[in-house]
């Protein structure tokens, strides 16, 4: 992996995670019936900011949960062992309930559509709208982001890595990589 160049710094992501929080609380007028869900790995933490930051615009802070999709890829008829499933954790019922799934790169869509079959096994949301912290284009299914942090054109040769604290122990940041 070679790194072309950095596109989002820590403060960077953090005005996007704040507009990101901001336009979901105008949109759903409010944080009721919210849940905030990250796609495991990286959406989990990024959920959980943007909850945070609900919670300082709104004075409540909205349920963050994760969801796992490892069962649900539709690529496991390909790979030459069958991977092992973190669990997902929601601690709140989710239907009837607004769903907003975070991740932190949407590139074919196939990642999100195995994220809502996650949820819909859980139960039946009122909605589902996605946020993402890097849209790089290239999508393989209709699907698209309700909350972009970054639109970020690339080629199929180039990749988006975000490093996050949280997870990878060093300061956020949002590369572009060759591979």
């Amino acid at each position: 992996m070679q790194v072309k160049r950095q596109i989002m710094d820590a403060e960077a992501i953090r005005r996007a995670l704040m507009r990101i929080a901001h336009e979901i609380v105008e949109r759903n007028k409010g944080t009721d019936g919210l849940v905030l869900v990250g796609i495991r790995t990286r959406g989990g933490p990024l959920a959980a900011r943007i909850a945070r930051n609900i919670g300082v615009i709104e004075g409540v802070e909205p349920p963050v949960g994760f969801v796992d999709i490892t069962q649900y890829r539709d690529d496991l008829s390909r790979l030459p062992h069958r991977p092992q499933s973190a669990d997902t954790k929601i601690n709140v019922p989710i239907t009837d309930s607004k769903v907003v799934l975070v991740d932190d790169v949407l590139y074919t869509g196939r990642t999100i559509r195995a994220a809502m079959d996650a949820l819909i096994d859980l139960g039946r949301p009122q909605l589902i709208q996605l946020a993402v912290l890097v849209d790089r284009g290239h999508r393989e299914l209709p699907i698209r982001a309700d909350y972009v942090g970054k639109n970020v054109p690339t080629s199929r040769a180039e990749s988006i890595s975000v490093m996050l604290r949280e997870v990878d122990g060093e300061s956020d940041k949002v590369l572009i990589t060759e591979t």
